[in-house]
């Protein structure tokens, strides 16, 4: 069982201000595995002032870009030898099956340099622009501290990718990680003495929604990035709001896939599979509505519900399990009671909707999918954020976009079809961040965020490392030029 007893605090390990523990379970076997110490009030005092210090006062902000860009190069190369281990981890905190996480933690660190490095070159830092009452220079400056919040769903790319583009960006982070998946943002933090940041810019608190939520209300904090669930969400922006703290909030979705009349079914179902069950179904931007005409219904429902019941259901650490448990015993609850609000609204179970038989430790839901689903139905409006689809038939594409659209949440989405000039036809219709057309993808290249209450503001490419950065405009004197950069 691992143990630790220190929080990593603008660079150094510092013992807890409390005493108290926290356990880390095991969502397989249901036993603990883990722990760490239980965050205070004090804890983010002490991390808010470290940073504060250090964007006030320290080098990190009044670096060149590429005086920054050459320390957060860094780390790629110090985690490259810890991929199999942050692997191992990611599946023993949460339950991610290794054949996904093993590729997952690979791209994640070999795309730190196209994630992070390129989206900060290609960002105008200073521009010189003419206006009527003469020349101003645009400055791109760095927001100041900001507290990251990640949730425990593919933790380690959220550690990295909240973290590492606020700090190129010149800014301190305070980052919190949710307190089921800590073990790999400790196993970050143990290498990231060696990148040689200035003390204060970098600190890793990992604790639960109170203590998140004191980081979030400090008044030392700038900046508030936020991944996690809608509900979560309008709290965090309720506590910006009345502070008027900048904040970009990614939340919760109930992605539509759009099946069109000619489709290729063979073709789109490892597509399909993997937008709706990748991590067990416990992705923010999975497709959980699966939109089929009606004149293929039937021949659509037998294929894919063939197709759900090959994948291996089991322990998460084998090779050729496809489906493992999910995080924790709250979220199997919470994913049953929408299993059983699924029966009682009237639609129609065609597999799963219960433990499966050889698994009676650990929290498993096998992949379920309904039928003859209306959007109206609580299955169908609510994210479920489990192993848990909804097929819904339609008649006609006008119908499709209809019932696509008519949803809280605008995440992600995609449609399946062999004319892909009438895919993107569909894709311009759909209210949402993201869309895919014949495939489920995640490009970190493009800005990824939502429509709705899907969040507020982007990640990834240029435009989401903006949300890290101030917009200030120096009137110039007249006849002058500064020299440049």
């Amino acid at each position: 069982m691992l143990g630790y007893d220190s929080f990593f605090v603008g660079g150094q390990w510092r013992r807890p201000a409390g005493a108290g523990q926290v356990e880390v379970i095991s969502p397989v076997t249901e036993q603990p595995i883990a722990s760490f110490p239980a965050a205070t009030e004090a804890d983010i005092d002490g991390a808010v002032a470290a940073a504060r210090q250090a964007f006030d006062a320290g080098p990190w902000p009044r670096m060149t870009l590429d005086e920054r860009i050459a320390v957060v190069s860094r780390i790629a190369p110090l985690l490259q030898p810890l991929i199999p281990d942050l692997a191992r981890l990611q599946v023993d905190e949460m339950g991610s099956p290794i054949a996904q996480m093993r590729p997952l933690t690979e791209m994640v660190i070999g795309l730190l340099d196209y994630v992070v490095i390129q989206p900060a070159r290609a960002i105008s830092w200073a521009e010189a622009r003419r206006g009527p009452f003469g020349e101003s220079l645009v400055l791109r400056e760095p927001v100041g501290v900001v507290a990251a919040i990640t949730p425990w769903n593919t933790p380690l790319l959220f550690l990295l990718f909240k973290m590492l583009p606020a700090v190129v960006a010149g800014c301190c982070v305070i980052i919190k990680p949710a307190p089921e998946s800590p073990l790999d943002a400790y196993a970050v933090a143990a290498e990231l003495g060696q990148a040689g940041f200035p003390d204060g810019v970098i600190s890793i608190i990992p604790a639960g929604r109170e203590i998140g939520e004191y980081l979030v209300s400090h008044p030392g904090v700038d900046k508030v990035s936020f991944t996690g669930s809608t509900a979560a969400g309008r709290r965090v922006g309720a506590i910006c709001g009345a502070n008027v703290t900048r904040v970009t909030m990614e939340l919760g979705g109930k992605s539509a896939a759009i099946v069109l009349d000619d489709a290729d079914f063979s073709s789109g179902m490892p597509a399909l599979l993997n937008g709706a069950l990748q991590n067990n179904g416990q992705v923010c931007s999975a497709i959980t509505r699966f939109l089929i005409p009606q004149s293929r219904y039937t021949e659509f429902a037998e294929a894919f519900c063939a197709a759900v019941t090959a994948m291996t259901v089991g322990d998460p650490h084998e090779l050729t399990t496809g489906i493992g448990p999910l995080v924790a015993e709250r979220q199997r609850a919470r994913v049953m009671s929408y299993i059983e609000s699924g029966h009682a609204d009237g639609a129609k179970l065609l597999t799963g909707g219960c433990r499966p038989a050889h698994l009676p430790t650990g929290w498993y839901v096998a992949p379920t999918v309904f039928g003859n689903v209306t959007n109206d139905m609580r299955i169908a409006r609510e994210e479920i954020f489990g192993p848990v689809v909804s097929l819904i038939p339609y008649d006609g594409e006008e119908e499709a976009v209809r019932i696509a659209n008519d949803s809280p949440y605008g995440l992600s989405g995609a449609v399946f079809t062999s004319d892909y000039d009438r895919g993107l036809a569909i894709a311009r219709q759909i209210r949402t961040g993201t869309f895919s057309i014949g495939d489920f993808k995640a490009d970190l290249s493009v800005p990824f965020g939502g429509y709705k209450s899907s969040g507020i503001g982007r990640e990834y490419g240029p435009e989401g490392m903006s949300g890290f950065l101030e917009y200030k405009s120096v009137h110039l004197p007249s006849g002058y030029s500064p020299a440049a950069g």
